[in-house]
C-alpha cells in the first residue's frame, strides 16, 4: 500500500508538472525598436519561457506598424509596450471588433510630460514647484544669449511636443514675465542644456518628458501649473498646431499598454494574466535606462541586471512558484 500510495503521488506530480508546461504555449512578443520596449520585451520573454514553461520568441517590432499589423494580421500575439495615443482609435476598434485586447499598463504612471525644474533648485525654493514660484525667481533662469531675458528650455522643432510646449508657454503668458523660448535644437541638445546644468548646480526651467535615462541620473520636479488637467483643452486645443487660444492644462499622462491578440488572451491565460500584473514605474524605467546608457549595456544585458539586482519588483508580479523557477534560470 505504501508503494502504491508512493507511484501515485509520484504520478499526480509528474501529471501536474507536464500539466503546467502545457499550460503556456508558443507566441510572439514585438522586440520593439527602442530601448525600453526592447527591454521590457527581454524580460517578459525569460520570465515567461523559465518561470512558466512558455516559448515566447522575439520578433521586431515598432510602434504603429506593429499595432496595425496585430489588428490586420493577428501578429504578433504581443506588443509589451506600446504608447496608444498615437493610434487610440485603430486599437479602440480592434478592442470592439474582438480582435485587441489592453493587457495592462507597460508604464503604471503612463508616459509624463511636463515643465520640469532641477530637485536642487526646489530645495533651496520650496515655492518653484509651483509656476508662480517659478515667475517669482525668474530672473534666476539665465538667457545664453540675452541679459534682458529668461531661458525656457522647450521642444525641438519638428517634434510634436513642439506644439504643446509653445501652446503651454504662451497660455502661461511667460513672455509677460520675461521668459523667451529657446528651441534647442534636438533632443540631444535639449539634454544636454539640462545635463550642463545640473552638474553645475545652476538653474534650468523647460519642457521634458518621462522615463528616460536623463532622468535616471538627474532629480526633476515637474512645476504645477494650479491648473489640473484639462482633457478636452490638450485634445482639442494644446495638441493641434492652429489653435488660437491655448488655455493653461497640465499635461494627461501618456497611456503606455501592453496589448495582446484577442485570440492569445484566450489561448494563453496563464501569460496573459502575467501581463496584467507586469508593469514599471517611471522612476524605475528611467534608472534602468540610465543604467544601460552609461554601461553601454544592451537590452539583454540590461535584463539580467535588472532581474538580479530588483528581484522585489519582479517578484511581486508573479507567484512564488514563478519566482523560483526564474532564480533557477538566473
Amino acid at each position: 500500500m505504501k508503494l502504491l500510495s508512493c507511484l501515485l503521488t509520484t504520478i499526480t506530480v509528474s501529471t501536474l508538472s507536464a500539466n503546467a508546461s502545457a499550460a503556456c504555449g508558443s507566441f510572439t512578443i514585438a522586440d520593439m525598436n527602442w530601448n525600453s520596449a526592447s527591454l521590457i520585451a527581454h524580460v517578459d520573454q525569460f520570465i515567461l519561457n523559465n518561470g512558466y514553461g512558455c516559448n515566447a520568441d522575439l520578433v521586431p517590432g515598432d510602434s504603429v506598424p506593429t499595432g496595425l499589423s496585430m489588428i490586420e494580421k493577428g501578429k504578433p500575439d504581443v506588443a509589451p509596450e506600446l504608447w496608444t495615443n498615437s493610434i487610440k482609435e485603430a486599437l479602440d476598434k480592434g478592442v470592439a471588433d474582438k480582435r485587441l485586447r489592453y493587457a495592462g499598463n507597460a508604464l503604471v504612471n503612463g508616459g509624463e510630460e511636463g515643465f520640469w525644474v532641477p530637485a536642487y533648485l526646489v530645495k533651496k525654493y520650496p515655492e518653484m514647484a509651483t509656476i508662480e514660484g517659478v515667475i517669482k525667481h525668474a530672473d534666476l533662469f539665465e538667457h545664453p544669449e540675452s541679459d534682458t531675458k529668461h531661458a525656457f528650455y522647450g521642444c525641438p522643432a519638428g517634434w510634436t511636443c513642439q506644439i504643446t510646449a509653445e501652446h503651454l508657454f504662451n497660455a502661461l503668458q511667460l513672455e509677460n514675465d520675461g521668459f523667451e523660448l529657446i528651441d534647442p535644437g534636438s533632443g540631444a541638445g535639449l539634454a544636454g542644456s539640462i545635463s550642463r546644468a545640473y552638474e553645475r548646480q545652476q538653474p534650468w526651467f523647460g519642457y521634458y518628458w518621462s522615463p528616460t535615462p536623463l532622468f535616471g541620473k538627474y532629480e526633476m520636479v515637474k512645476v504645477d501649473f494650479g491648473s489640473g488637467t484639462d482633457l478636452e483643452e490638450y485634445r482639442n486645443c494644446t495638441t493641434q498646431p492652429d489653435c488660437a487660444s491655448p488655455k493653461v492644462t497640465m499635461y494627461p499622462p501618456s497611456p503606455v499598454h501592453t496589448i495582446t491578440t484577442e485570440s492569445f488572451a484566450q489561448t494563453e491565460p496563464l501569460a496573459y494574466g502575467y501581463f496584467q500584473s507586469r508593469g514599471f514605474t517611471n522612476p524605475q524605467m528611467s534608472m534602468l535606462l540610465a543604467w544601460m546608457e552609461e554601461n553601454q549595456a544592451d537590452e539583454e544585458t540590461a535584463m539580467y541586471y535588472f532581474l538580479d539586482t530588483y528581484p522585489e519588483v519582479w517578484k511581486s508580479w508573479v507567484t512564488a512558484e514563478v519566482a523560483q523557477e526564474v532564480e533557477k534560470a538566473l
